[in-house]
């Protein structure tokens, strides 16, 4: 017995897309590493160009709520060692926050690349100390022993619901966390703009354990 035409396109036609339907921040599952990287490439080039594209003064007002926010998560800094940054490519400039921490009895750091795939040295910075170029160029203090922070801020490029932290891809910030003898405050800063879905987190990834941006911190 001959199918019909309608029964004959039924069974050969191909199952309806349900892609519209999905939620617009729905993103495919990446199980591969070498996809991850290539993901996490990509998406490090949108949002460093998202951050860019904020006006100074706009990042400057976030710069200064964030540093209210930092306030408010640690507390009395009288007596504690913090690592900071040289805010680079539109990061969050906490320089200003850096000096009052020292004002206040904190003592203040900053990261020190060593060499390639090895972890970061902290040396003690306040501002009027000497500085030299090290890696794109960053400022970084010249000379002085390592120092261990007992806060660690560290600037994100992306940051996930997890805390995980998409960063510039060297892997220093993970190295160096896993090498410290003692496991820090660590403290992700950024802006509401760098939230994203997730970053793929790989078992080297290690997720802050807070995350300040200018509506505050989670």
């Amino acid at each position: 017995m001959a199918r019909n035409e309608d029964e004959s396109s039924a069974q050969y036609a191909s199952p309806p897309c349900f892609m519209h339907e999905l939620d617009p921040e729905f993103q495919a599952p990446l199980s591969d590493w070498t996809d991850v990287r290539r993901w996490r490439k990509a998406e490090r080039e949108r949002l460093i160009v998202s951050r860019l594209a904020v006006s100074a003064d706009r990042r400057a007002a976030m710069s200064q709520r964030i540093a209210e926010g930092l306030d408010a998560v640690i507390g009395d800094i009288a007596g504690r060692m913090v690592s900071l940054y040289w805010p680079f490519r539109g990061e969050p400039d906490l320089r200003p926050w850096m000096e009052t921490v020292n004002a206040r009895g904190g003592r203040t750091a900053l990261p020190v690349v060593v060499e390639k795939d090895r972890p970061l040295v902290f040396r003690a910075y306040t501002h009027g100390d000497r500085l030299e170029k090290g890696v794109w160029n960053i400022p970084i203090p010249a000379e002085g022993d390592p120092v261990l922070p007992d806060i660690v801020i560290s600037p994100i490029v992306g940051i996930d619901p997890g805390q995980f932290r998409l960063g510039y891809g060297g892997g220093f910030f993970d190295r160096t966390l896993a090498a410290m003898p003692f496991k820090p405050l660590v403290i992700g800063v950024g802006y509401e703009l760098q939230r994203i879905v997730t970053i793929y987190p790989q078992p080297h990834d290690i997720p802050m354990d807070r995350v300040v941006t200018e509506a505050f911190n989670t």
